[in-house]
C-alpha cells in the first residue's frame, strides 16, 4: 500500500462486537483470561499492551517500513528507552548539534552509567576518530534541531556496520513522510510523535521503530514494560485519528517551508536561511538524495543581535512565540535561550515550525515585523 492508504487504514479495526468502523477507546487496565488461563484478547495488562495502543504502532512501523513499533508517553522516554537499554559502560556517539533535551538526559542523568561524545557525525574522519571499542550506538538527528544539519545516513550506516555498531536515527523533523531512515541502513528510528503525528498541539507521545526484531530489541521492549512510560489509550487513539492526515498535512507544511525559506533568503535583514530545500544549504545535495521532501522546519539568522532578533518575534501577528513544532499552526522561537546556558545555537537565530496558514499571509506577517 502506498503511504496515504497505509496512514488511513494500518492503525484502524473494525470493533468485532460492535462493527463500529473506527477502533473504540479501550480504558480498561486489566483484561479478562479464559477457562484455560490465558489471554483470548491477546492482552494481559495495559502496561504491557491495550488495543488502541497496539494500532497506533502498527500504523507508526509500517509508515517507517519497519518490523516493529513501540510507542512511548513523549519522545524524550523514547529516546531514553534506548539508552536504558544499553549496557553500564556502553560509549554513544552523538550529533554535535542534538535536540537539548535528549543531550541534557545524557548529561544530566546517564553520566557515570554511559559515555558520550558530541561531534560532526558527518564528517567520516572525525566519526572515526571517535569510536572506542566500547562503543554500541551512534545516534544521528537529520535534519538536525535547530540547524538544520543534515547527515548523509548511508555513509554513517557504512561506517558503523564494519565495526558492529548500531545506528539509531531522530527522524522527527523529517516523518516517514519527508525521509525513511530504515531503507537506508538504520538500526532503529526514534520520534517525537507528539510533533508532527499529533500534528495540532493538543497531545504528547514518542515512538521507537526498529529494521528488526532483534535481541536489542526486545530489550527495549522490556524497558517500555517494566519502566512503564507508556502513552494512555485516549492518546494512542487521538494520534491514530492525527496520522490518517498525515501525508497530506506534511505536503503542506514543506510547500510553505519552500516558499518562506526562499522570501527570507532574498530579504535584506536576513543573514543566513537554514532549509536544506534551499541550494545554498550545505549538504543540499545529500538532502537531495536521502529526502523524500525538505519537510516543515527552517530556521534563519537576523542581522543584528539578541535584543533585534526579539524585537522580530514581538512584532509578529500570526506566528505564536512558543516551543515546539509540527501543528497546524506557525511557531516561532528563539532557540538559544529555549537551550540554556550551555547552547552552541547563534543568538540571533529564529527556529520556525512552518504551519498550513496561506502562505501569503505567512510572508505578510514576517515582512511587517523585518521591517
Amino acid at each position: 500500500m502506498k503511504t496515504e492508504t497505509i496512514a488511513i487504514h494500518a492503525g484502524n479495526h473494525v470493533d468485532g462486537s460492535s462493527k463500529a468502523v473506527i477502533q473504540p477507546i479501550v480504558l480498561s487496565t486489566t483484561f479478562e483470561r479464559g477457562e484455560d488461563g490465558n489471554f483470548p484478547g491477546g492482552h494481559i495488562y495495559s502496561r504491557a499492551s491495550n488495543p488502541n495502543r497496539a494500532l497506533l504502532e502498527n500504523v507508526i512501523a509500517k509508515l517507517e517500513g519497519g518490523a516493529d513499533a513501540a510507542a512511548f508517553s513523549s519522545g524524550n522516554a523514547a529516546g531514553m528507552s534506548v539508552f536504558q537499554s544499553l549496557a553500564p559502560g556502553t560509549h554513544i556517539i552523538c550529533p554535535d548539534d542534538m535536540y537539548h533535551g535528549l543531550r541534557n538526559q545524557l548529561k544530566n542523568l546517564f553520566a557515570g552509567i554511559l559515555t558520550f561524545d558530541f561531534i560532526d557525525v558527518n564528517d567520516s574522519e572525525v566519526l572515526q576518530q571517535h569510536i572506542r571499542p566500547e562503543t554500541g550506538v551512534i545516534w544521528v538527528e537529520t535534519p538536525s534541531n535547530p540547524l538544520l544539519k543534515i547527515t548523509d545516513i548511508k555513509k554513517v550506516v557504512a561506517i558503523a556496520k564494519a565495526k558492529g555498531i548500531k545506528v539509531v536515527v531522530d527522524n522527527t523533523f523529517a516523518t516517514p513522510i519527508c525521509q525513511l531512515p530504515l531503507t537506508l541502513g538504520a538500526d532503529i528510528v526514534m520520534h517525537s510523535t507528539t510533533k508532527y503525528f499529533g500534528g495540532h498541539s493538543d497531545l504528547m507521545g514518542g515512538a521507537l521503530i526498529t529494521a528488526e526484531k532483534s535481541e536489542w530489541w526486545a530489550k527495549i521492549r522490556q524497558v517500555q514494560e517494566m519502566g512503564g512510560a507508556i502513552p494512555s489509550p485516549t492518546d494512542c487513539f487521538w494520534l491514530v485519528r492525527s496520522i490518517k492526515t498525515l501525508p497530506y498535512r506534511v505536503k503542506g507544511h514543506v510547500n510553505n517551508a519552500q516558499l518562506l525559506a526562499e522570501f527570507l533568503e532574498q530579504h535584506p535583514k536576513v543573514e543566513r536561511v537554514l532549509y536544506p530545500g534551499l541550494p545554498s544549504h550545505p549538504q543540499h545535495q545529500i538532502a537531495k538524495e536521502q529526502m523524500l521532501a525538505f519537510g516543515g522546519m527552517l530556521s534563519f539568522i537576523v542581522k543584528g543581535d539578541e535584543d533585534d532578533t526579539h524585537n522580530i518575534i514581538n512584532k509578529l501577528k500570526i506566528f505564536t512565540r512558543a516551543t515546539s513544532l509540527g501543528g497546524v499552526e506557525s511557531l516561532i522561537e528563539h532557540r538559544a535561550t529555549m537551550e540554556g546556558p550551555d547552547t552552541k545555537t547563534p543568538f540571533n537565530l529564529l527556529r520556525v515550525s512552518v504551519g498550513l496558514e496561506h502562505i501569503d499571509d505567512l510572508i505578510a506577517d514576517l515582512s511587517s515585523a523585518l521591517a
